[in-house]
């Protein structure tokens, strides 16, 4: 393991961000996955509309994209990459909620780290809306599922 040089450290072992420069740009998709666990009540409340702070879904939605937009703001070496989608989908079943972020772009690096914020804080938002009504709500399985990269042909 003592060949493996961390592209994040200098030859110093300082933190650096990484220089992508010389990397064409490519279109990448990322696709990152967690679940949210939570009573069957609540489950039951979501699927009513009768959470008291609102409409769960479409706020775990927005919020996901809106983080996926600011992961370079909240990830210290994390790339500002031009965005071109971040989509979340929702799947409610009769223990949890499943989420999928999707990010694409066409750029030098990314879009891993945008699609990981946008499952995660999606995940948050949902923990927020129900926080009063389940104290027994956990966070589990935040993994990137897919990444991939092409050539552009234009």
């Amino acid at each position: 393991m003592s060949n493996i040089k961390l592209t994040h450290l200098d030859d110093s072992g300082k933190a650096v961000m990484v220089d992508v420069s010389g990397k064409p740009r490519l279109r990448r998709s990322a696709h990152a996955f967690c679940s949210i666990y939570l009573e069957a009540a609540t489950i039951a409340l979501i699927k009513d509309g009768r959470v008291p702070k609102g409409d769960v879904l479409a706020t775990a939605r927005i919020a996901g994209i809106m983080a996926g937009k600011k992961a370079a703001e909240l990830i210290p070496l994390c790339h500002n990459i031009e965005i071109d989608q971040i989509r979340i989908d929702l799947s409610v079943e009769e223990d949890r909620i499943d989420i999928d972020a999707h990010a694409l772009c066409t750029n030098k690096t990314g879009i891993e780290m945008e699609a990981l914020t946008a499952a995660s804080v999606a995940a948050l938002a949902i923990w927020d809306m129900c926080k009063a009504v389940d104290k027994s709500m956990r966070i589990e399985n935040l993994h990137l599922a897919e990444k991939r990269k092409e050539e552009i042909h234009e």
